[in-house]
């Protein structure tokens, strides 16, 4: 099988590697504008659409090889309101703020084509993380840093800001940007 990331995210490569996946990159470039809808349909749509727009690429070259396309999309949700990329760092203080001592959730839609017949299968995943209290300069140091500057609800738990969650419940990589052991079930099925 010959799997194709639909994804340029050095977090989702990363968590394919580790799982043992040959793969090669194609970014799909599509619109990440959505329609008002919960934050799990919302990361279905737009799953769909990356893996979709690689697949018609792929079905142009028309290779009869077995490939699978992964595509996924994450995004953090508080009291059902979605937090998206923040558009500057006045934005990631205010979402990092309004996270600040409080539960979110994270969420990851994954779908997968394999082609050439076009079999399609889709799933998210929902991990609910737990932020300690920040204070304001906390906030401030670590929006500074940038880390957060292109990431769902402004951060990176893997990164600097791993420090400042009390705890999460759900899968570890759902919150990194692909939830690895859903995604081995769902390819195992595929």
């Amino acid at each position: 099988m010959r799997y194709i990331l639909a994804s340029g995210s050095p977090r989702r490569k990363e968590i394919l590697t580790r799982m043992g996946l040959a793969y090669e990159v194609l970014v799909s470039e599509v619109s990440e504008e959505h329609e008002d809808m919960p934050p799990e349909q919302i990361v279905l749509e737009l799953s769909r659409r990356k893996a979709e727009a690689v697949a018609a690429i792929l079905q142009n070259q028309q290779t009869e090889e077995d490939t699978c396309v992964i595509a996924a999309d994450t995004l953090v949700a508080i009291d059902g309101e979605v937090l998206g990329k923040p558009a500057d760092r006045r934005e990631s203080y205010q979402m990092i703020r309004r996270i600040s001592g409080r539960e979110h959730q994270v969420y990851t839609g994954v779908t997968l084509i394999k082609l050439p017949e076009g079999k399609v299968d889709s799933f998210y995943e929902g991990t609910d993380v737990y932020v300690k209290p920040l204070t304001e300069d906390e906030i401030r140091a670590y929006v500074d840093t940038g880390e957060g500057d292109d990431k769902a609800g402004a951060y990176a738990i893997q990164g600097l800001f791993g420090k400042h969650i009390e705890r999460f419940d759900g899968d570890y990589d759902n919150v990194v940007g692909l939830p690895a052991k859903a995604l081995q079930e769902h390819l195992k099925q595929l």
